[in-house]
């Protein structure tokens, strides 16, 4: 049975659109349509539910050492209040999940996917020691607020929280309800996640979305802003046979140690280079180019296939990423991809479609 979030019966409400997702019923749009929650967003202001994803806790004072025994970043230097993107790996250098990191006074924070909490809360079970405290927390909803009016609209609410830098968090109370307010998301703009407890997360949503700038956002428009903002989807972009480095996030991977799951092969490839890269593609077509199209060269060979592909509001075409042969690329062939066994010319393009406008 589908579980669902708390603030199920608000989006029903708002008369969303349920579908099944990671195990969720969850809002895939609202009575805007994907296209314009998406332009919002862009221009405004989004709320999403994303109460779905894992929130968990490591607690003691070496949680940031031994979690970093399990990811290619650099955690034990981080400051209470400072937030990092990193992934677990395995021992074949494939990815468990991408995930986000927060120190705190007691210890560590940390967001997972949907999809992948139980195998990763299992995991860090089994990885982490008895010196730390492996605590989950499904009593605890998250929401985003996210686009061009999120910091007019939280400064009206928590200026402390206005005042955060990119990937930096804070605790603070909004109208008396205690939460913790990460400057963060995942649309590549200016916005913040806030995580509390699931009894408050109804009125806070209520208080949220009763300001004009903003409007419900579906699972359907946070996937075209990810896409536009070229950031990696968990079993599209990455998985635990695509390393890091084949994914395009050597930038947050250390250089110094081996010390961590499958860092042979992941260094090795951050020196040398990887088989096969992520890119973004322009579609030349009003025929968007889907997950799992192959892509071939003038040749007709085979150089890899598309991880992400879907319709660009803000740019008006289709967008799509991929997973292609390095060497092939050098070549500067035309490329195409493949739908309903109809080619279609694509360019390949530098990442993101559309810049970023994290507050730095």
């Amino acid at each position: 049975m589908l579980k669902q979030t708390p603030l199920y019966s608000l989006h029903l409400e708002l008369a969303a659109k349920m579908v099944g997702f990671a195990g969720y019923l969850m809002p895939v749009q609202y009575k805007l349509g994907i296209i314009q929650e998406h332009l919002h967003c862009r221009q405004h202001a989004g709320f999403f539910d994303i109460s779905h994803m894992g929130q968990c806790l490591i607690l003691g004072d070496t949680a940031a050492d031994e979690l970093e025994q399990l990811t290619p970043s650099i955690l034990s230097n981080l400051k209470v209040g400072e937030q990092k993107y990193t992934v677990l790996t395995n021992h074949d250098s494939g990815v468990i999940d991408d995930i986000m990191v927060t120190r705190t006074d007691a210890g560590l924070m940390l967001i997972v996917n949907a999809a992948c909490k139980d195998k990763d809360f299992a995991h860090l079970k089994t990885h982490l020691s008895t010196h730390c405290e492996f605590k989950e927390l499904p009593e605890q909803a998250l929401i985003a607020l996210q686009g061009s009016g999120a910091a007019r609209i939280m400064e009206k609410f928590s200026p402390k929280a206005a005042q955060l830098r990119f990937m930096h968090a804070c605790t603070a109370d909004i109208n008396g309800i205690a939460c913790h307010i990460s400057r963060s998301g995942y649309t590549g703009e200016d916005g913040f996640e806030i995580s509390l407890a699931n009894q408050h997360a109804e009125a806070l949503a209520r208080l949220l979305l009763a300001e004009d700038e903003v409007e419900a956002i579906g699972l359907g428009a946070r996937d075209t802003l990810r896409l536009e903002a070229g950031l990696c989807l968990y079993g599209h972009e990455l998985n635990e046979t695509i390393t890091p480095v084949e994914a395009g996030l050597q930038w947050l991977i250390r250089k110094d140690t081996s010390q961590f799951l499958g860092a042979n092969n992941i260094l090795q490839q951050c020196q040398q280079g990887a088989e096969k890269i992520r890119v973004g593609l322009l579609v030349d077509s009003k025929i968007p180019v889907r997950d799992g199209s192959i892509i071939t060269d003038s040749e007709d060979k085979l150089i890899g296939h598309v991880t992400s592909g879907s319709f660009s509001p803000s740019l008006g075409k289709p967008i799509a990423m991929a997973l292609l042969n390095r060497h092939a690329l050098e070549s500067g062939n035309p490329l195409y991809a493949t739908v309903r066994d109809q080619k279609i010319a694509i360019t390949v393009t530098k990442l993101p479609f559309i810049p970023h406008r994290y507050q730095r």
